[in-house]
């Protein structure tokens, strides 16, 4: 403990030099928390970035009249993401459906859009990607930070028990160091609360977004196999 009269150093790095084992483990493991959910955060900014110009690239050109066939044909040779892998794996079974039957039957709608079903789950899937570790880090982070905090404090009254010296400048550096640990700990977890509901926000929207267009694509299928069964 620090006698009375030698001036306190309540710097950061001192905070964490002079903290307990315990408690060093417990900032260590919350700033990596916080770096990686950072990390995160910005690689899910650019990912839904990507995924709205996409989205909305594809959509421009589906609907400008071009050949389904042809628009299929030109995305069939690569890996698709988004909107795209949806159109893809749709015109996919609707290409072997026909190629199988001449005739074609009201049941291909059923698997298209089955198939596209699967697409969208893929889609949400990889987009919720990592989103756990937000979650995680949001929930458990400020009582990590909490079990630092009593931990530096029962250390420091063990500390005090044995100096017999109760003066501020021997309790201070010993509270404020098991109150950092609260303060990264809600450093790690504020940032990873709100991104994650913000994130979860964007693919429910892409979800839909996605949703209405399988609807739409289906419904073209649908009058193109209508013309074909008359």
């Amino acid at each position: 403990m620090t006698p009375p009269d030698v001036a306190v150093d309540l710097s950061i790095w001192e905070l964490f030099r002079n903290a307990h084992i315990i408690v060093k483990l417990v900032m260590i493991g919350l700033l990596a928390a916080s770096v990686w959910s950072w990390a995160i955060i910005l690689e899910k900014f650019f990912l839904f970035a990507k995924t709205r110009k996409e989205t909305g690239k594809f959509e421009q050109v589906f609907w400008s009249g071009q050949s389904l066939v042809e628009l299929y044909q030109a995305l069939g040779q690569r890996r698709n993401t988004g909107v795209e892998a949806l159109f893809v794996a749709g015109m996919r079974e609707y290409s072997r459906s026909t190629e199988r039957n001449q005739k074609l039957s009201p049941g291909i709608q059923l698997r298209v859009q089955k198939v596209m079903d699967v697409a969208i789950g893929r889609e949400v899937e990889r987009l919720e990607r990592r989103l756990t570790f937000l979650a995680t880090v949001g929930s458990t982070a400020p009582f990590v930070g909490l079990f630092g905090t009593v931990w530096g404090i029962m250390t420091s009254f063990q500390a005090i028990a044995v100096s017999k010296n109760t003066n501020l400048a021997v309790v201070a550096p010993g509270i404020a160091e098991a109150l950092f640990a609260t303060a990264l700990g809600l450093l790690a977890a504020i940032p990873a609360v709100i991104f994650y509901n913000k994130f979860n926000s964007e693919v429910a929207r892409h979800a839909a977004r996605l949703e209405g267009f399988a609807d739409e694509f289906a419904a073209i299928l649908s009058r193109q196999i209508d013309k074909t069964t008359v």
